[in-house]
């Protein structure tokens, strides 16, 4: 079990590891152990998370998201298989934190009288400071 808040927990049979072979610098090793992980939440059964924060998870996991619902996090940062797995652990717990965030709802504002009045006031005296710039009549 993946504990993220005192009231959210991800259960196991929610979340199905693979580790692969990982890409670039290792030597022999790189051919031979398969250290990177690629973790796979299926967040569209998951029980465990209401269904704003499924949306709200959907739209930060980006590309990350598959047609199915699950979320797929990969990870191949170290040369230790276990390592990266709890590197991955660790970035899908920080991405369901972000999505029980509730975004602040934007109320539209007017901007006050004396403020516009302002803005009035430098646009004419901004005129007139190019209106000075004409050429000199003698």
């Amino acid at each position: 079990m993946l504990r993220i808040n005192d009231t959210i927990a991800i259960l196991d049979w929610e979340l199905t590891e693979q580790f692969v072979r990982a890409s670039g610098p290792g030597g022999q090793n790189v051919n031979k152990v398969s250290s990177a992980v690629e973790l796979r939440f299926e967040a569209e059964r998951s029980p465990s998370l209401p269904d704003p924060v499924k949306r709200r998870l959907r739209r930060l996991a980006g590309r990350r998201w598959t047609k199915e619902g699950a979320l797929v996090i990969q990870c191949d940062e170290t040369r230790s298989q276990a390592r990266n797995r709890e590197i991955a652990r660790e970035r899908l717990v920080e991405l369901i934190r972000q999505a029980l965030v509730v975004p602040k709802s934007r109320r539209a504002t007017k901007p006050t009288r004396g403020s516009i009045e302002r803005r009035l006031k430098a646009k004419k005296v901004r005129g007139e400071v190019k209106a000075m710039r004409g050429s000199v009549e003698e």
